[in-house]
């Protein structure tokens, strides 16, 4: 038996190549990063809506303390809500995308938590 969708509410804008929002490889499909979900349409019976989706943590995007990010750390920048960097869900937090790549703030410096392709 499949599992349920888990699908964002109430959602009115269309994601596709032209939307607007950045759009993230995902395994086999791409999501749409839009306020801080990452969004994958998806229909069942010819009605579309939008699956919430997380990057899982995994050999390419590690969770935990994997080293330390000297350039958050000199330019004393914190990551979380309202800094500038979009955010990602990525197991049971929410990462930031610097130059491609999770950024988790931890401690007194940044975790790298792998790279992400932009489509």
């Amino acid at each position: 038996m499949t599992a349920p969708c888990q699908t964002h509410p109430n959602h009115d804008h269309v994601h596709g190549p032209e939307c607007g929002h950045l759009a993230i490889r995902h395994g086999d499909h791409v999501d749409y990063l839009h306020d801080g979900h990452l969004h994958h349409p998806h229909s069942v019976d010819g009605v579309t809506h939008y699956d919430e989706h997380r990057l899982e943590v995994d050999a390419q995007h590690p969770d935990g303390c994997q080293s330390k990010m000297t350039r958050c750390q000199e330019d004393g920048h914190v990551h979380g809500p309202g800094c500038g960097h979009a955010a990602i869900p990525h197991g049971d937090h929410v990462d930031y995308l610097v130059d491609g790549r999770l950024h988790h703030h931890h401690g007194d410096h940044c975790d790298d938590h792998g790279p992400v392709e932009l489509v």
